[in-house]
């Protein structure tokens, strides 16, 4: 069955994530040796939307009473870096081939977002490159999780054979893999989204 239809993750595939960084740097501000259950738990349901962001700072607030909200905030952007401009240019020649229906499905919460579209000046452009744009925390649903998955291909009455996935956690293609949809479980480290065609030329 041929692909019609690319469905991108957002982080390490088009804007760039410190995730090591990140981790180091909530570790050594928590004061901690590495991220209790709780905090992890908290973390996941934030993410998927099921407590706010008032909700979410509140708990680092009552649990770290030492830490501002501020310095919260920056801990946990810290991942978030830079967007090359040449990854907008590959999506966007994409839209304008019309080839393929594109999604965006992200675990992506309201802070991350917020600072996305603060600190990325073409976000609006990015956007507007796909037919839908789904963010874990809108629509309460969370990778790796079978109904994200499944929720997109109801939601566009797709075929999984006819969708091609793309995502830089193994955990998350696998679950699409699962399913039936075709994925490339991308290394941020050594390969670019702007490879797709190359890297994945047994399916297009």
């Amino acid at each position: 069955m041929n692909i019609t239809t690319i469905i991108f993750d957002f982080g390490d595939v088009f804007i760039n994530l410190d995730k090591h960084g990140a981790m180091t740097n909530a570790l050594e501000l928590f004061e901690v040796d590495e991220l209790p259950e709780e905090l992890v738990a908290i973390n996941t349901l934030y993410e998927q939307g099921l407590i706010s962001t008032e909700e979410f700072l509140n708990f680092y607030l009552d649990n770290f009473p030492k830490l501002s909200t501020s310095e919260i905030v920056d801990a946990w952007n810290y991942i978030l870096k830079d967007f090359p401009k040449y990854r907008l240019d590959f999506i966007q020649k994409l839209a304008e081939d019309n080839k393929f229906k594109l999604i965006l499905l992200s675990n992506t919460n309201e802070l991350h977002i917020s600072w996305i579209k603060e600190n990325v000046t073409f976000y609006d452009e990015f956007k507007a490159c796909f037919d839908a744009f789904y963010l874990s925390h809108e629509i309460k649903l969370r990778k790796p999780n079978a109904d994200i998955y499944q929720f997109v291909l109801n939601e566009h009455k797709l075929k999984a054979a006819s969708c091609f996935f793309v995502d830089d956690t193994k955990d998350n293609t696998d679950a699409a893999a699962a399913l039936g949809i075709h994925s490339w479980n991308i290394d941020e480290t050594k390969q670019d989204i702007v490879d797709l065609f190359t890297v994945n030329t047994h399916l297009f």
